[in-house]
């Protein structure tokens, strides 16, 4: 069983979530140059000219960076709501405290790794029943 947050625990993830959340948002702001996502992906396309062949796979690993970033940056939002209702650091599915190790690994954890795991083995996790 793990122990709750103390608060500068809370603190020092907080700051990590803000610096990663800050960091993330002006990467994909400059990738996008204030455009959507789909705007973005018509200027590749129309950039390609002859080399389009050459150039598709790039075009590919492009989007779906910027996919990977957008899920990672509603995570951080999500973990920072948490945050601030005072539910950081407890799982989501079955209310235990969820370790600090692996908030340090991962700060936007919102599942234990019980609960993690049963979740991508598709099955609900024995402590949430």
């Amino acid at each position: 069983m793990s122990t709750p947050l103390t608060q500068a625990d809370r603190e020092q993830l907080e700051r990590r979530l803000r610096a990663r959340h800050d960091a993330l948002t002006a990467h994909i702001q400059a990738q996008l140059a204030g455009r959507t996502r789909a705007e973005h992906a018509r200027e590749v396309l129309l950039q390609d000219g002859d080399d389009a062949p050459q150039r598709s796979a790039d075009r590919e690993i492009d989007l779906a960076m910027t996919d990977l970033e957008t899920v990672e940056l509603a995570a951080l939002d999500a973990a920072l709501q948490r945050l601030d209702d005072g539910h950081y650091g407890t799982c989501a599915e079955c209310g235990t405290d969820i370790p600090l190790a692996r908030l340090q690994a991962e700060p936007q954890a919102a599942l234990c790794v019980g609960c993690q795991g049963a979740r991508e083995r598709g099955r609900p996790h024995a402590a949430s029943l």
